[in-house]
């Protein structure tokens, strides 16, 4: 991996993995998206089915294959919360870096999207949500190497702040 993207839901992992993908001319992967590919369903279906612990399991095992892949990498919110996953982004060259989102983003961001199918929302509601946002940061912010606030802003202009941020340049 040349770059590794966390944070919680809604923080624009995806979105961010996809610019700097097209920026550098380098392959995006979304940990979600390849869980899903693996599982032969989406997520809420997953949780459906089975239950969280299952499906962090199948993530963990997702991640790992992930990790041997180059390009960019944008994980799951709840990934890093796994001590297994936290170690094996940490032990990647990749730099590591958190999109850090205020509450009012995220809450915006969750409601403009959808967020009721989302299988945590479903559980927790938006205070539950916000709550796990806050027991998430700290984790966050042990393991990013660079930590980029993404409030309400246009993506192109966090992703060119992100670049700037890394020193590295946008030609791959």
């Amino acid at each position: 991996m040349k770059l590794i993207i966390i944070g919680f839901m809604a923080s624009g992992k995806s979105t961010m993995a996809k610019i700097l993908s097209q920026k550098w001319q380098l392959p995006s992967h979304d940990l979600d998206q390849m869980v899903q590919q693996n599982a032969g369903m989406s997520i809420p279906e997953y949780f459906k089915k089975y239950d969280e612990a299952h499906f962090r399991a199948l993530e963990t095992d997702t991640l790992g294959m992930a990790l041997k892949q180059t390009g960019i990498l944008s994980t799951g919110g709840g990934t890093p919360m796994r001590e297994v996953n936290f170690d094996a982004i940490q032990n990647q060259s990749a730099p590591v870096v958190f999109l850090n989102a205020s509450d009012q983003t995220i809450q915006q961001r969750l409601i403009h999207d959808g967020a009721s199918s989302r299988p945590l929302f479903q559980k927790l509601g938006m205070d539950g949500m916000m709550q796990l946002k806050h027991r998430r940061q700290l984790t966050y912010e042990r393991l990013a190497d660079r930590i980029i606030n993404v409030n309400n802003e246009n993506p192109v202009f966090n992703a060119d702040r992100l670049v700037d941020k890394l020193g590295m340049v946008t030609n791959g």
